[in-house]
């Protein structure tokens, strides 16, 4: 035992601290859990907020296993899912596929969104809708504008849609992972005068 204590003392003398040292914990409103070396490690819980502003977790995901522990169930929503290869059906799944960390996340990365000064120039407002599939690897591919504005909306929606990092959890139907198209709307809105 006293041979232990030595070698750790040793260890923090020399700067070489224990690896679980390295490890930092991180919370914010959103999102709990360690960080190794820059990288998520571990069991990660994320949060969303009511509208009256209770938080609620949404998430428990585990980044070293790259499994999804848990999610809260949102509304039923059905999906274009491939049944079986070239098959696409209108169905429920048992399980929606998902952004590793819920929509916090998700709309961290929309919020980056650039209004073009042209669009803004002609009064261009609206809703881009951008659909694309997630397949069962959880990777976004074959992104398509649905629902157009112009004005060069549609393409800074498409591209920033298609940099939304690759963190994906599949939809799941009868038990296995199953390719589905997602959409997302992009809304552009001119700010109204005080």
């Amino acid at each position: 035992m006293k041979h232990v204590y030595a070698t750790l003392a040793l260890c923090f003398a020399l700067g070489l601290a224990p690896a679980a040292q390295a490890q930092k914990m991180r919370t914010t409103d959103v999102e709990s859990g360690m960080m190794d070396k820059g990288k998520k490690v571990g069991v990660w819980e994320y949060f969303s907020h009511t509208r009256d502003g209770r938080q609620v977790l949404v998430q428990r995901y585990d980044h070293t296993t790259n499994k999804l522990l848990f999610y809260r169930p949102i509304e039923d929503v059905p999906y274009n899912a491939e049944v079986a290869p070239g098959q696409w059906t209108r169905t429920n799944v048992e399980q929606p596929p998902l952004y590793i960390g819920g929509e916090a996340a998700l709309a961290a990365h929309m919020a980056k969104l650039t209004y073009p000064q042209s669009a803004q120039n002609r009064n261009i407002q609206g809703k881009v809708l951008i659909e694309f599939v997630i397949d069962t690897l959880g990777h976004a591919s074959n992104h398509k504008v649905l629902n157009s504005i112009g004005g060069g909306c549609d393409e800074e929606a498409l591209k920033l849609c298609q940099s939304i990092p690759p963190q994906w959890v599949p939809a799941r139907l009868a038990g296995r992972a199953v390719p589905v198209q997602y959409a997302l709307p992009f809304t552009f809105r001119l700010a109204t005068a005080p």
